[in-house]
């Protein structure tokens, strides 16, 4: 789909007022580490868990694993009341969770490791564990080709993908993510009948994420016009597809009963959240609270996640450089998915170099008051893939790191 929001300025926003304050917490707390290194700030992410709970209203929050991407923090977020399940994003990923003790798995993307599905199949207890995604029956069919010399063989978990985006004007627009073929209430039903039809498979659930909704801010600043239209836009999107999700719902349940119905992102979870349809909201970056997830008119997060790097060179007047930074987020190329320089406030990329692969120079005020050896503060501008950066998260709490974490690259696993 084409872009729903176009790339903010070079210039970082300003820092909530008490940015300064937590610079000088960070510091205090990392002084004896050499940068680049990244942080969780504890009491920043469990203020932010702690409010997608509050916004679910009751409805369980299945946490998101790729917008986390840590086994202990998973393991601390499903500890706390209100959230429930994880939602993988390969099959891989899932059952290494899942033998890791995490019981409800909702792998969100289809798979085509068939090594994988071999050694779901074979396992009573990671298939009970394990539920994984189709949207169409050929892909049934990869599972049983890949699992066919499997004896004995464990039902597996199905969940079928239903496409979300709006399309008015008879379908000659389309805003949303491509993802699945299923629209309606009958496309649904065909394929989990085709599920519920074939041996060594069970219908379990309906997931259906508006990534147009949940995932774009709809108070970018500065552009108070578009935000109009892009609140009107995800109004009339969400209505429309409120009801298609609710028949959907009913034809389905005509075949079979379904143990969950998924859907939402931690920008729509309190609008999902009030659906009769759903059982359970999805959410993740929210508790990382990454740039992207700034400009919403329904939250306000706490930056949790950040990377330090260390300023290296003193290149002239108002310009100091930093030690690697190229840490671009996936999406649509622009200067939105660069990373954030967070702190000290007032530093910005030069727009001809912008984040480089081993240094990235930064201008501002505030270049001159850095030494060499200072730390600059960054937040990505996505959640989880800052940890494909990093084999560690040091966890902050207060003005000291209480504890030291593996990231999933800490742990030795790179998913994708």
């Amino acid at each position: 789909m084409a872009p729903l929001t176009a790339a903010p300025p070079m210039s970082a926003p300003v820092p909530t007022p008490t940015a300064s304050a937590d610079r000088a917490r960070y510091d205090r707390a990392t002084a004896q580490l050499d940068a680049p290194f990244a942080i969780v700030d504890l009491a920043a992410f469990r203020a932010n868990a702690a409010d997608l709970v509050r916004r679910a209203a009751g409805t369980p929050v299945r946490v998101a694993s790729k917008s986390v991407r840590c086994l202990p923090l998973l393991r601390e977020v499903l500890e706390l009341d209100g959230f429930r399940g994880v939602m993988a994003f390969t099959l891989p990923e899932g059952l290494w969770l899942a033998g890791e003790g995490v019981t409800d798995v909702l792998v969100a993307y289809p798979s085509a490791d068939r090594a994988a599905y071999r050694r779901l199949a074979a396992d009573a207890t990671l298939a009970a564990r394990v539920t994984v995604m189709v949207d169409d029956p050929a892909q049934l069919d990869l599972i049983d080709r890949a699992i066919a010399d499997v004896h004995p063989r464990a039902e597996l978990r199905v969940c079928v993908d239903i496409d979300t985006s709006w399309q008015p004007f008879g379908g000659r627009v389309h805003i949303g993510a491509h993802r699945s073929p299923l629209r309606t209430p009958d496309q649904v039903a065909a394929v989990a009948e085709a599920v519920t039809g074939r041996p060594g498979f069970r219908l379990v659930g309906l997931m259906a994420y508006e990534a147009h909704i949940a995932g774009v801010g709809d108070a970018p600043p500065g552009r108070a016009l578009y935000a109009r239209v892009l609140r009107a836009m995800q109004a009339r999107s969400g209505a429309e597809l409120a009801c298609r999700r609710a028949a959907i719902v009913r034809a389905v349940t005509t075949i079979g009963p379904l143990e969950f119905v998924n859907g939402g992102g931690t920008g729509s979870v309190e609008h999902t959240a009030a659906e009769s349809s759903i059982t359970e909201v999805a959410a993740g970056s929210g508790l990382f609270q990454p740039r992207l997830f700034d400009h919403y008119t329904a939250f306000r997060g706490r930056p949790a996640a950040l990377f330090a790097l260390p300023v290296v060179r003193r290149p002239g007047h108002g310009c100091v450089t930093v030690l690697g930074g190229g840490y671009p987020a996936s999406g649509v190329p622009g200067a939105d998915r660069l990373p954030q320089p967070y702190l000290p406030a007032g530093l910005s990329y030069h727009a001809q170099e912008a984040a480089g692969e081993v240094q990235t120079p930064l201008r501002g005020a505030a270049a001159d008051d850095l030494r060499i050896g200072d730390t600059v503060w960054f937040r990505h501008a996505k959640a989880g893939e800052l940890c494909e950066r990093f084999d560690a998260l040091h966890l902050v709490d207060g003005d000291r790191i209480v504890r030291t974490v593996p990231t999933y690259r800490g742990e030795g696993h790179t998913f994708l």
